[in-house]
């Protein structure tokens, strides 16, 4: 709607919604079954009737109606992804197990996962009675001398139990109560689940029900005078009425204040305005009779509550059982409740869901709410089903309503509203009045790339996921890929096995409990002009990172450095030449590993180590508190300039160790680095690299020269040490805060050294000892390897390294130079691999500069078998059916 809402600031949001029904797994099959008129209730021929244990003397009973509402596979259940072995689940109560599962695709549905919430979450449920312990656990002798009786009622065969263990398994740490009112037990959950989010006891509670019956896929006895109907249909407010069905089903919603969902931008299904429960205390014939005055009342309330007049209601949803009794009773009350506000006659639809899958007993009033929530999203009635001559006890023409027996579609001036009813045996009453969604904004602009996490407890349900994800968007191309990313990493859980797919490259992984990462930052020779300019347009954080940077340059060394990092079209090949000056490179290169360790950071990804390769051992300083952000700055900046001091060097990468590179070197050229135990750098005057790299050939050795000009870690440097090291000890330096690898020692720096600044004028002139620092690194296998900046030098030499072992995650954060493709795709890739692995990242601070929204998307694909117990015979004690 687009006209403004008029709400008192006490209404619910349903913003997730799951359930599973006679005929219908998923709520969309069950809308296409109440649209389409779909009558869920089956007949049973002789051999089915048998196979579920009818008796021969049931089959031979002419009052044995052979129809029942069926929930199938309800003996099956996906007991692993609970952790619960297959004896324990067999012993599980089903409409436990059912209640848990619909519980977590309501949560999903939701787009929140409770381990991501920052409030507390509660449950409010109910179920049927314990029929599975009565008849198939408690005389089965053998289960019960072996589990013993405690065991076996407390491992979820208790009604007490039901809402505790749907906290205890996903771990909600608000009211968790268990609701029993009989047939209004799950609507009253929900009036008490909106009470407690009113009263600041929860920030979002869960609510419904589940009833299985048993023994199940049988038919009944009809006994006259008694609620269930003659012929296994249900025709509500018919002349023709006698009774209902008994079926199975269960329904959970999830409920949030509203002005919370709206903020968070949550999928809100419906709007709950108001809410009353009462009980007709003795004012009624018997303790098992309908009250008028009792159901009129509650109604009332309710429509007093949400500021709503009767005139305003378009549908109600009635307890409606189809009994000849209580449906008049029924209608006397709603006309009793709705003459307090309205003359008015016949404006008023009505239905009943009992005539499409039966009585859900416990569940019957969440079924009911979620049929009218659903009707209200698709703006359409279903029929009621099986009416076609009112009951002569009621007097419809005289009434406010009339029976909605077609679809049709819902027309309203104003915005759709909709009451629900449901009423106990033993006269607990309960009413709540719906109106239709809020009509969100629409979500902002977004990342030009987007990161799509998926995750399940196994492999295959990992690719079952993946594939429902893949119709589902296929089917909806009008949802915005940033909401469907966004909802997926803010709205699911992080289960073990998980996949990533940024553009198409697609990343799967299994997630480790202990996963941590480390970044790594290469030295001189990484940078090319335009690395990181996608991230600089794009990401606030990075931009924000290398303006900073650029702050504490010279003026017009900060307009070059900038010149390079955001080169015009076309100037990306000049600029990668200029950048060969160590003044221009070297600031250039820190500010860009930089900018991206704060994105990473600044998205949850905070390193428990680090290592630098020369340069880049001054990033991880820095980022250890080391010397400030200024101070880090300005001595690249000095490197550069002091190296442009010196006569022109170069070096030489040979695959050779240390031991043998260092007799071949003689008295000109330096060992620089040891970045591998096979893998070295010879450094020094160009002549001498020149004449080694000819020898090495020589001996069909591939050595390659660097494409720099500056003879690092050699003799070469001594001449501006000593203005290096003047300058270092001008400024503070503290002990790291966070370890990092020395290049001089190949292990964990100390304090002393890091606050020395004669370690960093050794640590310009010596050695770098890289393969000895990967060696350190990769003594803890659950570290991903993470190179931060462009390039992928030290991912590849980590990648190599013998200390590795094949299952050590070495990753990149950005393009290398000359490649093609994305910087802002490459640093997802990284997130989401990160993930993959275990890392968790702060998906809020990932989303935190976007206006997003919660949308629909697949539920968990169980992987159910089948647990299960059967009810001993007379003479046999039965054992567990797995």
């Amino acid at each position: 709607m687009t006209e403004p809402r008029d709400f008192s600031g006490n209404e619910i949001a349903i913003v997730g919604m799951a359930g599973r029904f006679p005929d219908a797994r998923t709520l969309a099959e069950f809308w296409r079954n109440l649209a389409g008129g779909v009558e869920s209730i089956r007949v049973l021929d002789e051999a089915q009737l048998r196979a579920a244990g009818a008796t021969e003397a049931q089959l031979a009973d002419p009052h044995y109606v052979r129809a029942a509402a069926i929930l199938d596979d309800m003996e099956w259940w996906d007991a692993p992804f609970w952790g619960f072995t297959p004896l324990d689940a067999s012993i599980m109560d089903p409409q436990h197990r059912l209640f848990l599962e619909c519980s977590w695709e309501a949560f999903e549905d939701a787009g929140h996962a409770p381990e991501a919430f920052g409030g507390a979450i509660g449950v409010f449920a109910g179920c049927g009675m314990q029929a599975y312990l009565s008849y198939n656990l408690l005389p089965n002798k053998k289960l019960m001398d072996s589990t013993g009786f405690f065991l076996v009622r407390h491992t979820g065969n208790d009604k007490d139990f039901l809402a505790t263990r749907v906290s205890y398994q996903m771990n909600l740490r608000g009211p968790s109560v268990s609701v029993q009112t009989a047939c209004s037990t799950s609507l009253v959950a929900i009036h008490y689940a909106s009470q407690s989010l009113l009263s600041g006891e929860c920030d979002m509670a869960i609510a419904g029900g589940v009833t299985i019956e048993l023994p199940h896929r049988v038919g009944y006895t009809y006994k006259e005078n008694e609620i269930l109907s003659p012929d296994g249909h249900c025709r509500s407010f018919d002349a023709d009425s006698k009774g209902t069905v008994f079926g199975s089903g269960a329904g959970v919603v999830v409920l949030r204040r509203l002005s919370d969902a709206i903020r968070d931008g949550d999928r809100i299904h419906a709007v709950i305005r108001g809410s009353a429960i009462n009980n007709d205390g003795s004012g009624k014939v018997s303790y098992l009779a309908p009250s008028v005055d009792g159901q009129a009342a509650s109604i009332v309330e309710a429509l007093s509550i949400a500021g709503a007049s009767p005139e305003s209601i378009g549908y109600i949803e009635t307890h409606g059982t189809g009994t000849p009794v209580g449906d008049p009773i029924e209608m006397a009350a709603l006309t009793q409740a709705f003459r307090t506000g309205t003359d008015k006659n016949g404006f008023c639809g009505i239905g009943s869901l009992k005539s499409n899958i039966g009585h859900l007993d416990t569940a019957a009033g969440v079924a009911g709410l979620i049929k009218t929530v659903l009707a209200m999203q698709h703006r359409k009635l279903p029929p009621s089903l099986h009416f076609k001559a009112p009951n002569p006890a009621i007097d419809f023409a005289s009434s406010p309503f009339y029976v909605n027996a077609t679809l049709k579609e819902w027309e309203s001036r104003g915005p759709r509203r909709a009451g629900v009813s449901s009423l106990g045996v033993g006269g607990t009453n309960a009413h709540i009045v719906l109106e239709e969604a809020v009509e969100r904004p629409a979500s902002g602009p977004s990342r030009p790339w987007q990161l799509l996490t998926v995750s399940a407890r196994t492999k295959s349900a990992l690719d079952t996921a993946s594939a429902n994800l893949a119709d589902h968007l296929d089917a909806h191309p009008e949802l915005p890929l940033a909401d469907i990313a966004y909802t997926l990493a803010i709205g699911r859980h992080g289960l073990k096995e998980r996949r990533t797919v940024a553009k198409e490259r697609v990343f799967s992984d299994t997630a480790s409990e202990s996963a941590a990462v480390a970044f790594m930052f290469a030295g001189g020779g990484a940078q090319f002009a335009g690395m990181g300019a996608e991230l600089y347009a794009n990401e606030p954080v990075y931009r924000a990172a290398v303006d900073q940077c650029l702050q504490h340059l010279e003026p017009a060394t900060a307009r070059e450095v900038r010149a390079l990092l955001l080169p015009a079209p076309g100037e990306e090949a000049a600029g990668s030449i200029k950048l060969e000056q160590p003044s221009l490179a070297l600031p250039a290169l820190f500010s860009t590993q930089y900018a991206m360790a704060k994105l990473l950071e600044s998205w949850g990804i905070v390193p428990e180590a680090m290592i630098g390769h020369s340069m880049g051992e001054y990033t991880a300083a820095h980022l250890a508190g080391v010397f400030s952000l200024r101070d880090a700055v300005r001595l690249v900046a000095l490197r550069g300039r002091l190296f442009e001091k010196v006569p022109p060097g170069a070096m030489l990468s040979v695959p050779l160790s240390e031991d043998q590179l260092r007799p071949l070197l003689g008295s000109e050229l330096s060992l620089a680095a040891v970045n591998a135990p096979q893998l070295t750098l010879a450094s020094g005057p160009v002549a001498a690299i020149e004449a080694l790299q000819q020898s090495l050939a020589a001996q069909e050795i591939d050595a390659k020269r660097l494409h720099i000009a500056v003879a690092a870690h050699s003799a070469m440097l001594e001449p501006i040490l000593q203005e290096f090291g003047a300058y270092f000890r001008t400024i503070e330096m503290k002990a790291p805060a966070r370890p990092f690898v020395s290049n001089e020692s190949g292990t964990w720096i100390t304090a002393e050294q890091a606050t020395d600044s004669e370690y960093w004028v050794r640590h310009l002139r010596n050695t770098v000892r890289f393969a000895d620092g990967v060696q350190e690194l990769v003594r803890d296998q659950s570290l991903v390897l993470l190179e931060v900046g462009p390039g992928r030098v030290l991912a590849t030499l980590a990648r190599q390294h013998p200390g590795r072992q094949q299952s050590q995650v070495v990753m990149t954060s950005m393009r290398a130079a000359g490649d093609d493709g994305s910087d802002h795709c490459a640093a997802l890739t990284a997130l989401g691999r990160l993930w993959a692995r275990g890392v968790r990242p702060d998906w809020k601070a990932f989303w935190a500069d976007e206006n997003r929204l919660r949308v629909g998307l697949p539920t968990y694909p169980w992987e159910r078998q089948r647990h299960w117990i059967e009810a001993p015979v007379a003479t046999a004690s039965a054992a567990p059916d797995d």
